[in-house]
């Protein structure tokens, strides 16, 4: 297969040599590009963006034409899969995602089925085949899941949620009736993923977005568990090149050693953890992603380029007991969590200039 004319993305997450620091941005496809506004318009609403392969092809590739980035991140949502499992995924004007039929009772917790994702979710496919044809080989094309703990969240709470009651109190009072709803959509997930894989990504990232809202006990039997079993039954090879796979838990500071042992090839950090001393706790194993605030591109470009700088230095500059000097890879530059919609467009050009141009080590 003809390689990829950058390849970085990838070789940073398999701790290879690269030209340069990668970087990508989540979320990068967004409300706060024009372009991207226009096509959303256009679909009329924003599920209507995500079910048109061609629509979401264009807006995968629209941040791809206006910055030198590393990588394309499929766009989708992570609630694409509970909306094929018949749960009638609608967004509310200014409140967020819905669900009509979010799982209550025990009855319908119980005819919980996985889709199957060549006919329910066909849409996507098509999405990534058609974007893997537009990017010709120029970068690689990240897929997406979320983890069965944050997409369990909006299915029990009917949607977004501040307190997570409903959830939490299942988690307690049935764990029974969670653990087969994270059962069920890992099934969903893993064949999702694959699907995604088999249609021509060439990464694939779990983000559990609301790992971080519970308690180390129940991370680990309730999230993280459920993210191993996935990634153990993921495609790790396909049509001859090797899919890495990223885990990005949103507040999981406190368990990078348990992620890092997960059967990730990488380990996405929030802003809140010190990239250094993440990578001193999980040694050369893993590589990282991340983790600039996504507030400081509000900033002036003079700090945008002190605050990146600093997050490069910590990592590459970080002394790891048993290795010497200062040779370093496996980063891969991200923000800590998705890019506001209120960021200016032109902030990101002078971040990405700032990672680009800042020097490998020796």
């Amino acid at each position: 297969m003809t390689r990829l004319q950058n390849d970085d993305f990838l070789r940073a997450l398999r701790k290879e040599a690269v030209t340069r620091t990668p970087i990508w941005l989540m979320r990068q496809a967004g409300r706060y590009l024009p372009e991207y506004c226009a096509s959303r318009k256009r679909a009329g609403d924003f599920l209507s963006l995500c079910k048109s392969p061609d629509l979401a092809t264009e807006v995968t590739l629209q941040p791809l034409a206006r910055y030198d980035l590393d990588a394309a991140i499929l766009f989708s949502d992570i609630l694409t899969v509970p909306d094929a499992m018949g749960l009638g995924l609608y967004f509310e004007s200014g409140e967020g995602p819905r669900f009509l039929r979010p799982l209550r009772e025990e009855a319908d917790i119980a005819a919980l089925t996985a889709p199957d994702p060549s006919v329910s979710l066909r849409y996507v496919m098509d999405a990534v085949s058609s974007t893997v044809r537009a990017l010709n080989r120029s970068v690689p094309l990240i897929g997406f899941s979320g983890s069965p703990w944050t997409l369990a969240c909006y299915m029990v709470e009917g949607g977004g949620s501040k307190d997570f009651r409903q959830i939490k109190t299942m988690l307690y009072a049935r764990p029974d009736l969670l653990h087969r709803i994270l059962a069920v959509t890992s099934e969903a997930v893993i064949a999702y993923l694959n699907a995604q894989i088999e249609s021509g990504v060439q990464a694939v990232m779990l983000f559990d977005t609301w790992g971080g809202v519970l308690s180390t006990a129940a991370y680990r039997e309730f999230s993280l568990a459920y993210m191993a079993r996935i990634l153990a039954a993921l495609h790790r090879t396909w049509a001859g090149e090797t899919i890495p796979a990223i885990v990005f838990t949103k507040g999981g500071g406190l368990w990078l050693e348990d992620v890092a042992r997960s059967g990730c090839d990488g380990v996405g950090l929030d802003w809140s953890v010190d990239l250094g001393e993440a990578r001193r706790r999980v040694g050369s194993h893993v590589a990282l992603q991340g983790n600039l605030d996504p507030y400081v591109l509000f900033a002036p470009p003079d700090v945008i380029e002190r605050e990146a700088r600093a997050t490069l230095a910590s990592f590459y500059h970080s002394e790891i007991q048993g290795e010497s000097g200062n040779s370093r890879t496996g980063l891969i530059f991200n923000l800590g969590h998705g890019i506001s919609q209120f960021t200016p467009p032109e902030h990101v050009h002078a971040l990405i200039e700032t990672v680009h141009g800042y020097p490998l080590p020796e």
